[in-house]
């Protein structure tokens, strides 16, 4: 079933640039805005639609940029406004869109609106922000205080003490990291008013961080325990509660209601379930166009959690992902990941980034790419590029791994088997500069960069695989070609096939007289599978092209297209 009229994004891909490790153009190691200009025909070849700029807003950087002092500013270490509506001004020109990032369940505790909070617990923002006095029987600072037991996402308590006041303030992520109070309608006012002044600057919508924990049970109840230090998991008194589809809806009201059609919102919702998505997605209710979910990139995860990884279970994924599929085929819509600025490289994570480095790139791309919804490429996803060999915790700079490894060493843990975990999973991963050519420092900039480059950048680059027909790159670009050019891909019903195997990923995508197959071998051993399809040569391979007919081989990480009926 399509949707009428059918929205442009279902038939887009979106880039995401992480803007301090895209490219520097002037030289003093952090990537700027300059230097995602200086890089978009890279973006005009690969044949994106949309720009997606992670936050170059005013920031303390405690954690790159997601922690904002201004939403009306450009941070100096990426530029100015001027450099910001430049490249605002060189996307549109190419016919690409811009989306911007929006982080608005918290601030950072240097913002103007946090600063004021805190000078007075009279302040008129003090209930901008979510303050608490101790816990009864309790004095300030003494164990055990903090109004609630909820345990922080980047560890430790999600609650602060003030000294001056004597009382805390909730940041459910770094303590520089207050959450804003979305009860408080001046908040909301605030913030809408901030989102229309970047949509009036030209703008195409936003990504919405953690946008499904701005809704707090207002009596802040403690959490079942979670055998952490006393802590307690808070997320069902603050992830997707009731309210938050009130908020959102709110939300779309006054920000997007008067601008139906050009834009593009997207909610990234930690923990949110199939059914939940269904109803931020539904165009009827008005909320978000589409969400970020996490379930098939938790599927890894053993019992310590993100950094205690386990191999994937192939049909764990088929699982996941039909899942979503199915639940959101009628009403809602899709967003297909495999990486972003919080996750490892996938190559090295679901794929094989020695043997099979190319062919397990492409592999995955394509098994992602002609799902029902809309692909998000991470810079870097598009040439293969890999984990980094992070010796140990100095080479660390991302807040999330630094505190998971001073807390686990001082709790006990083997400090090899805490830098496994890290290597495996950290967000640093993601980090590392794009890897543009084999030069010193990969074509990102003049100066030492802020993260080391990785060392496999003397191979792996975009330079190298330009002119090469089989490089990941060219892969990609036939797959997003692949996109704007079959209707089956962006709108077709999807049907999961060979459910039960544990090597090879299997599909099919229907509209109306045209059918799509893609078949994928996810091992590194040669596969043989029947499939009940027409005859016939694929459109797209990974590898040497194998013709099906009635059964097909499949070479270690081989991925075919093929495509019947109508003129395909």
């Amino acid at each position: 079933m399509t949707l009428e009229p059918v929205p442009w994004w279902t038939s887009a891909v979106v880039y995401q640039v992480y803007p301090r490790s895209f490219a520097d153009a002037d030289g003093d190691g952090i990537g700027d805005l300059r230097g995602v200009e200086s890089r978009l025909d890279h973006l005009e070849r690969l044949g994106v639609d949309v720009l997606w700029l992670s936050p170059v807003y005013a920031s303390p950087q405690a954690d790159n940029g997601y922690d904002i002092s201004d939403y009306q500013a450009i941070d100096p270490v990426f530029g100015t406004m001027e450099d910001f509506d430049r490249l605002l001004a060189a996307v549109h020109a190419r016919g690409m869109k811009l989306v911007m990032d929006l982080v608005v369940n918290h601030t950072s505790d240097e913002h103007p609106w946090f600063v004021e909070s805190r000078s007075s617990p009279d302040s008129p923002k003090r209930d901008w922000y979510w303050w608490r006095p101790p816990r009864p029987g309790f004095a300030p600072g003494e164990p055990g205080a903090e109004p609630t037991n909820w345990e922080s996402f980047f560890s430790g308590s999600t609650w602060t003490l003030d000294d001056a006041s004597g009382e805390y303030y909730l940041h459910l992520f770094d303590r520089k990291q207050p959450d804003l109070n979305w009860e408080n309608p001046e908040v909301r006012n605030a913030v809408h008013e901030m989102m229309r002044w970047w949509l009036d600057r030209g703008v195409d919508g936003f990504r919405m961080d953690v946008i499904n924990l701005i809704s707090k049970d207002p009596e802040l109840p403690d959490g079942a325990p979670t055998g952490t230090g006393g802590l307690g998991d808070g997320f069902p008194h603050f992830g997707t509660r009731p309210r938050v589809h009130e908020l959102l809806h709110e939300m779309h009201r006054e920000v997007f209601g008067d601008r139906p059609g050009r834009l593009l919102t997207v909610g990234e919702m930690p923990g949110v379930t199939p059914e939940q998505a269904k109803r931020f997605t539904d165009p009827a209710r008005r909320e978000v166009d589409m969400v970020f979910q996490f379930e098939h990139v938790s599927l890894d995860h053993g019992p310590g959690g993100k950094f205690d990884p386990r191999p994937l279970d192939l049909r764990d994924l088929k699982a996941s992902l039909g899942r979503w599929q199915a639940a959101l085929g009628e009403v809602g819509w899709n967003s297909l990941y495999w990486n972003n600025h919080d996750q490892p490289r996938v190559v090295s994570r679901f794929g094989d980034d020695d043997r099979w480095w190319r062919e397990s790139a492409t592999a995955l791309g394509t098994v992602l790419h002609l799902h029902r919804g809309t692909p998000y490429v991470y810079q870097g996803e598009e040439l293969g590029m890999t984990n980094a060999p992070f010796a140990g915790p100095a080479d660390l700079r991302d807040v999330e791994s630094v505190n998971h490894h001073r807390d686990a060493v001082a709790a006990g843990a083997d400090p090899a088997e805490v830098m496994r975990g890290i290597r495996a999973m950290g967000r640093d991963n993601a980090r590392t500069p794009v890897q543009w050519d084999a030069g010193t420092y990969a074509g990102f900039g003049a100066g030492e960069p802020w993260l080391p480059v990785n060392p496999n950048h003397t191979w792996l680059n975009a330079q190298a695989q330009y002119d090469d027909p089989a490089s990941v790159f060219n892969h990609y670009r036939r797959l997003i070609a692949l996109r704007h050019e079959l209707p089956v891909v962006a709108l077709g019903d999807f049907r999961m096939l060979l459910a039960d195997h544990p090597r090879v990923y299997a599909y099919e995508r229907v509209l109306e007289d045209v059918r799509l197959l893609v078949v994928a071998n996810m091992g590194d051993a040669t596969e043989v599978v029947e499939v009940d399809w027409p005859a016939t040569d694929p459109v797209l391979s990974n590898v040497e092209p194998a013709r099906l007919d009635g059964t097909v081989e499949l070479t270690p990480w081989a991925a075919h297209v093929y495509v019947a009926g109508g003129e395909g």
